[in-house]
């Protein structure tokens, strides 16, 4: 898996023709919820790769963020803005950072779907992990504090926020198991020895180690807005839910086995990016966890998730729904990873 190019990614564009937003109709809800904002200057898009189409909002006084469902059918659990708005507003009164929320609407007719709206973080998005265009103490300071913001947002008392009903808690990973379990059975196109081996080995081996807590479910360095080093605002929060922490901070690590930047010891120790040990160790320290004793498992556990979302792609090349070849490239990552992930059981269990 290559690193992305930020320029390509960062920053606004003119908004796409089928996702146009209506000014006439957003100013009157702009005005009784942000109050003192003033008149609509400006409405752009941001580049990146959101699933939910996402739009710069310039007033007289003040740049705000729009995010919105995509229009169009789609499944009823997905793109839940509701659910992204309700754990960003419960979480701006933590210490974990995050914008502040002004509003979520539900009447289609203001902006096509439904929508919410929070103050705009002006920072630093990197989608490259190896962060090329700074220093070796800036890199090392960014993954200090990445580390230590998760660690934060796994510490956050969910229930005394409002979060208790947010997702279910306890046994994350048996369900998570179970879910990807079925949806790869669903959508399979061939008999994957790997898959089948870890679809029968993990329900067995789930650590003795059930906690809960807010789980981001995206946590990298591309959902985060970042000034002077530290973590100013965490974006994109549409996995999140209540989960295992251990299970969000391995997912978060995944790069570490998954993306060839990561592979040379020597070159991290060079730019400043610590090894995956050391950030594991680092998280430990934040939270008082020992990781040690069941990370492999976490590891193979989040390799195999990854593979079945794969394979959902590959169910979708197949039906007829997902047709671009980059579609289909990525969908047959499924083998690899899903021997990585075996691989990884068989030579630690």
């Amino acid at each position: 898996m290559e690193p992305l190019d930020d320029a390509k990614f960062s920053g606004t564009k003119e908004v796409a023709e089928h996702l146009t937003i209506e000014v006439s109709n957003l100013q009157p809800w702009i005005d009784e919820f942000v109050p003192g904002a003033g008149k609509i200057k400006s409405v752009e898009q941001f580049k990146g790769g959101q699933s939910n189409p996402t739009y710069k909002i310039v007033t007289e006084s003040k740049n705000l963020v729009l995010r919105r469902k995509p229009p169009g059918k789609l499944l009823p659990s997905a793109h839940a803005v509701d659910r992204e708005y309700k754990v960003i507003t419960a979480l701006y009164e933590t210490d974990v950072p995050v914008p502040k929320t002004y509003g979520l609407c539900e009447d289609d007719e203001v902006a096509g779907t439904a929508f919410f709206v929070m103050d705009f973080l002006d920072g630093d998005l990197f989608w490259n992990p190896m962060i090329p265009s700074l220093s070796n103490k800036d890199r090392t300071e960014i993954y200090r504090n990445k580390n230590k913001t998760l660690a934060l947002l796994h510490g956050v008392d969910y229930k005394k926020i409002g979060l208790e009903d947010y997702g279910k808690p306890g046994n994350y990973v048996a369900r998570q198991v179970a879910r990807w379990s079925k949806q790869y059975r669903a959508s399979e196109t061939d008999d994957i020895e790997a898959m089948n081996n870890l679809i029968d080995w993990l329900p067995k081996n789930i650590p003795d180690d059930d906690e809960t807590s807010i789980v981001h479910g995206d946590y990298r360095l591309d959902n985060m807005i970042l000034k002077n080093n530290q973590v100013m605002g965490i974006l994109d929060w549409e996995l999140s839910t209540l989960g295992h922490p251990i299970a969000d901070f391995s997912y978060h690590c995944l790069s570490w086995r998954t993306q060839e930047a990561f592979w040379d010891q020597g070159k991290l120790k060079e730019l400043g990016v610590p090894s995956e040990k050391e950030y594991m160790d680092m998280y430990c320290e934040n939270t008082g966890k020992d990781l040690s004793k069941n990370w492999e498992f976490y590891m193979a556990f989040n390799m195999f998730k990854i593979a079945g979302i794969l394979q959902g792609i590959l169910g979708r090349v197949r039906d007829g729904t997902a047709s671009s070849k980059h579609a289909e490239d990525r969908g047959m990552m499924v083998y690899p990873l899903s021997e990585a992930a075996w691989n990884t059981i068989e030579e630690n269990f």
